[in-house]
């Protein structure tokens, strides 16, 4: 029926302005989100989202990595990964050297020593006071799974990890500490050496148990309000998003993927691919 009232068709046509008004509010609000999304250098989780300018954006930061032998395979993984995307053009350089710091830099070195976690917490300091600290935009540095084993006071070598890096902090407000979860070993080895230690109580799952122990801890401190490395989440995860598991006393823990690795702790070309490809988008959304 059509309405004959001159009130009544005004009122029509005003309904019908009003409902292509509020579409093209709509329209316009969700294509301003989209636009946001796809801008948004958080929405970047893969090597091949990310745009070559932010790759140029990541080679001008001044970065220091301290580490040990498994940091050298996260170190060889993101080699690789260069070599095979040319435009991340890190300049990667072994270094505690502050005049290194004058332009952009990956520089990671060697800190401590490994079966001596407490030697790597000083070892850091010493290197960010000598110059490094507020020179870098960016610094971190990982224990070693050799250093945590049944007899670690984890819940003490945590505290002075957090005081260290809450002084550091203050001191250097110039620069971004990041935090690393402790790399992890694989739950069961069929080694003799293996077998021994299993007879002996020293299996490498209580090993583990350590390692989960600490990592929890960091990622309950800092997981609300720092950047993580989260390395043995990396470690844990196989392609399909499912985690490497273990059950002792009732509680679920964390392993290293038998495919990630050849001898049981070290990541092969798999593994620290895989884990330099989260560092690297970790420090591009940063």
């Amino acid at each position: 029926m059509i309405a004959s009232n001159p009130r009544d068709r005004g009122h029509m046509i005003t309904k019908k302005m009003l409902l292509i008004i509020a579409l093209s509010l709509t329209i316009t609000f969700y294509a301003c989100e989209e636009e946001k999304m796809n801008t948004n250098t958080n929405t970047k989780t893969t090597i091949d989202d990310v745009k070559p300018a932010n790759w140029e954006n990541l080679a001008q930061k001044k970065i220091f990595f301290g580490h040990q032998s498994v940091g050298n395979n996260i170190i060889s993984g993101m080699k690789d990964l260069m070599q095979k995307n040319p435009n991340i053009k890190l300049r990667i350089l072994e270094t505690e050297n502050p005049s290194d710091f004058a332009s952009g830099i990956f520089a990671h070195h060697g800190i401590g020593q490994n079966g001596a976690p407490e030697s790597k917490i000083k070892d850091f300091v010493r290197i960010m006071d000598q110059g490094i600290g507020g020179k870098a935009d960016i610094a971190f540095f990982k224990f070693c799974y050799i250093d945590f084993n049944t007899h670690t006071n984890v819940q003490q070598l945590f505290n002075n990890y957090k005081n260290t890096m809450s002084i550091l902090k203050e001191k250097y407000p110039q620069t971004v500490f990041m935090h690393c979860t402790v790399p992890l070993v694989i739950k069961t080895k069929t080694s003799p050496i293996s077998m021994i230690k299993k007879i002996l109580g020293r299996d490498d799952r209580m090993q583990n148990i350590a390692r989960n122990d600490f990592n929890e801890l960091m990622r309950k401190e800092y997981g609300e309000k720092a950047h993580i490395f989260d390395i043995a989440e990396i470690e844990s995860t196989y392609p399909d998003g499912s985690r490497e598991t273990f059950v002792k006393n009732g509680n679920t823990y964390y392993a290293l993927v038998l495919a990630y690795t050849d001898d049981g702790g070290h990541l092969n070309e798999l593994g620290r691919k895989k884990v330099a490809e989260k560092l690297l988008m970790l420090l591009i959304n940063l």
